[in-house]
């Protein structure tokens, strides 16, 4: 085990965050702490922007510099000394280091950076993504996959990790996992935060919920291992009786089968994707890198939340400084973007402040308070206005990216939708938590109105559900009056708060997955139209029910059950403070149990190629495939990004299958291929895609003329000829007369190739 590097790791965060410190006081100056759980978050995206935008000149230390230098100029200059609260920095810091220490424990025991046999994901996407962000003087990156292009996909989270890196001189087969962990613990750390400083607002109990909160993000899972272990419990004539099916694999399920990859595919066609699960997968994927900053942009509302309106300078500033952060969102997981915005929309449309207290003094007066209908859509027309003003101006900071990087894909609608089970199975833990809140303040909502207009309204939300879950709408019929309770009461200005705001930012996204899709031409009328929308939503959404869970447990465990109606007054404190301790408990421990079967699982074993615990990424290779280690090695000690071939398309099989191979030796180094993995069919179509696979054929089995004229075009300066290569193809390639070889051990031999 690499103590050393776990060492200057965790102290290069913590360093950065007491550098960024002065500036979370001044930016988060209400919190309770102030800000100290969010001076992690605040280092790193101001190093990742400055990054970015200095790295368009020149990558490497020169973007690292302006990066530190930015943050300590503005922590001197902005930051507030008086507010800093280095007591509280130390309670975020044993937070940070206990969450960063298990996670270094659970990737040490399953380090790989592999596709399958080894491992499931895209650790080749986001370790190639590093790798030649890491070989590049400027950005944007040389796509490993697609040579002599840039990069059309979001690298932002990898931009920052190889800054990192270079931070701390680490060998990225080693800053991988690294990294990994510190993102992990950042998020854990920003829940941590956010949920008690709302927690303490209300006057609950801060440690706890902050607790619970860190928990919901950082080890909860969602409800299918309880009903694994209820159906393993349970005599099997009962769970039959419940509906489950006699051949149902639940009812041959036993804690040592346990497998965690089981509960992130509950509804159909879809990927369910919650924190724990993503970081026990390891990949270091662009929707787990962001989860920090999305916390990031929710805490700036929650400042602007907390701001009163007479100090509209104040407010206006934190929408600024919400931009960039956006901007960031964008070029490292741009399904972040648009949610930046959506938290933007609800802060200001239900914060105690008027929005148009926003617009300058003359415009401001045209906006006037109206009543009814008309104040509703005056706040929302105007709160709009903010989050697309935030948008704007986040989407300009980072400019380069829409011109450069990102790709385009077409929105579809109505596509196959979510039955009331799976639903629940993934979002009942939270809902265990969420109805009770609001039924008591919707209970109150309806007792100040006369007792028919209650039940006709009641009424008409029943049969709203009833009717769309017949329709097939069952999520519209689930979330749907938990969205209208919410709303309502949020705008009648009950004890609610802002954790109301992330409840609702959750359901929003919930939903909006049942009628819009980003369209995956690939996946056309294989049931599997969605499973990239609800993969990517999904993540946000835990991430945002994680902190109100937090404050809503606290606030149920702590305090009578919400609400005030006459139906409960009866009941003493006492007792209602008990309910709400066992609906805590229960939430908690259905839905630790995922994390408790899990990690344990996860630790058993010694990780490939190493006698004990490992960080190193690529440890498995000479145990695995010695074959072609040296291979990739000596390429990986190649200068810049020379070109080279390999097999395509690569897929998620190392072993070639259907002539797949992996497309390893451009993944683990850096060094672009001309055709790599089969997903740059997503990122540019299918046409340029299918052009280059016919290339890629023709350099290896084509004549001796159009071999010479693809290798030219494509500036090739090495031919990978492996395992992949001789299974894919009928070799004609080593018989060019203008190769010889450069490299040869074991099963393979890179040929030098001598342009004209």
């Amino acid at each position: 085990m690499e103590y050393g590097l776990v060492v200057l790791w965790l102290a290069t965060y913590l360093v950065l965050g007491a550098l960024a410190l002065p500036l979370s006081a001044t930016i988060f100056r209400q919190f309770r702490g102030a800000g100290s759980a969010f001076a992690i978050p605040v280092a790193l995206v101001t190093i990742a922007v400055l990054g970015y935008l200095v790295g368009h000149l020149a990558f490497g230390v020169p973007a690292l510099i302006a990066g530190v230098a930015v943050l300590g100029g503005s922590s001197l200059r902005f930051g507030d000394p008086d507010r800093t609260e280095w007591r509280s920095y130390a309670e975020v810091a044993v937070v940070f280091t206990l969450a960063f220490s298990l996670m270094i424990s659970i990737r040490a025991a399953s380090p790989a950076i592999a596709p399958l046999p080894i491992a499931a994901g895209e650790k080749f996407l986001d370790y190639g993504l590093l790798r030649t962000i890491l070989r590049s003087a400027a950005l944007p990156p040389e796509d490993m996959w697609f040579a002599g292009e840039s990069v059309q996909y979001y690298y932002g989270g990898q931009l920052l990790t190889a800054l990192l890196t270079i931070l701390t001189g680490t060998a990225p087969r080693f800053a991988y996992n690294l990294a990994l962990s510190g993102f992990y613990a950042a998020l854990v750390t920003a829940a941590y935060g956010l949920t008690g400083a709302i927690a303490a607002d209300h006057g609950a109990p801060r440690r706890l919920a902050a607790v619970i909160g860190a928990f919901f993000v950082g080890l909860a899972g969602n409800l299918y291992t309880a009903v694994q272990v209820a159906a393993w419990l349970l005599p099997s004539s009962v769970v039959t009786a419940l509906g489950v099916a006699p051949d149902s694999e639940l009812l041959a399920w036993t804690p040592s089968s346990f497998f965690y990859w089981d509960s992130s595919r509950i509804i159909d066609g879809t990927i369910n994707e919650f924190p724990l699960f993503a970081w026990l997968n390891g990949d270091l994927h662009a929707h787990m890198l962001t989860t920090p900053f999305t916390l990031l942009i929710a805490a700036l509302c929650y400042s602007y939340w907390q701001t009163p309106e007479t100090d509209t300078g104040r407010r206006r500033a934190l929408l600024l400084l919400t931009a960039p952060v956006a901007g960031f969102l964008a070029i490292a997981n741009t399904w972040d973007f648009p949610v930046a915005g959506g938290l933007v929309f609800l802060t200001v449309a239900f914060a105690p402040a008027d929005p148009a207290t926003l617009l300058p003094t003359r415009l401001a007066t045209r906006f006037s308070t109206r009543s009814g209908v008309h104040e509703e859509l005056r706040r929302d027309g105007l709160s709009l206005l903010g989050a697309v003003f935030v948008l704007v101006v986040g989407g300009l900071s980072v400019a380069p990216f829409w011109l450069s990087s990102a790709s385009t894909r077409s929105i579809g609608f109505l596509p196959p939708r979510s039955d009331l089970g799976p639903l629940l199975i993934v979002h009942g833990g939270f809902l265990l938590l969420f109805v009770p809140y609001l039924t008591g303040r919707i209970v109150d909502e309806f007792e100040d109105r006369s007792s028919s207009w209650a039940v006709a309204t009641a009424a008409a939300v029943a049969v709203g559900a009833i009717a769309a879950w017949t329709a097939g709408f069952a999520a519209l019929a689930l979330f749907g009056p938990i969205l209208l309770a919410a709303w309502l009461c949020l705008r009648n200005r009950t004890d609610l708060g802002f954790e109301t705001v992330l409840l609702l930012g959750g359901l929003g996204l919930a939903l909006v997955v049942e009628f819009v899709y980003v369209v995956e031409p690939q996946q056309r009328g294989t049931g599997l139209e969605r499973l990239n929308t609800v993969f990517k939503v999904y993540s946000q959404l835990w991430v945002l029910w994680s902190p109100a869970a937090g404050v809503i447990a606290a606030r149920l465990a702590a305090d009578r059950l919400p609400g005030s109606a006459s139906a409960v007054r009866s009941i003493d404190a006492t007792r209602w403070r008990s309910i709400g301790t066992v609906i805590v408990a229960i939430a908690v421990v259905f839905t630790g149990l995922y994390a408790g079967l899990a990690i344990p699982a996860q630790v058993g074993d010694d990780p490939i190629g190493s006698d004990g615990a490992t960080l190193d990424g690529e440890a498995y290779l000479d145990a695995r495939y010695a074959g072609e280690a040296a291979a990739i090695a000596w390429i990986d000690d190649r200068d810049g990004q020379p070109t080279i071939v390999t097999a395509a398309p690569g897929g998620y099989q190392w072993v070639p299958e259907d002539g797949e191979g992996a497309s390893a030796p451009a993944s683990l180094t850096g060094v672009p291929t001309v055709l790599g993995w089969f997903h740059e069919a997503q990122y540019r179509g299918s046409e340029p895609y299918e052009d280059r696979l016919a290339d890629v054929r023709t350099i290896y089995e084509g004549n001796v003329e159009r071999q010479s004229a693809l290798l030219d075009r494509y500036d090739v300066e090495y031919i990978y000829v492996g395992p992949a290569e001789r299974a894919s193809y009928e070799l004609s390639v080593e018989d060019h007369p203008r190769l010889t070889p450069a490299f040869e051990d074991g099963d393979v031999i890179v040929y030098a190739y001598e342009a004209t």
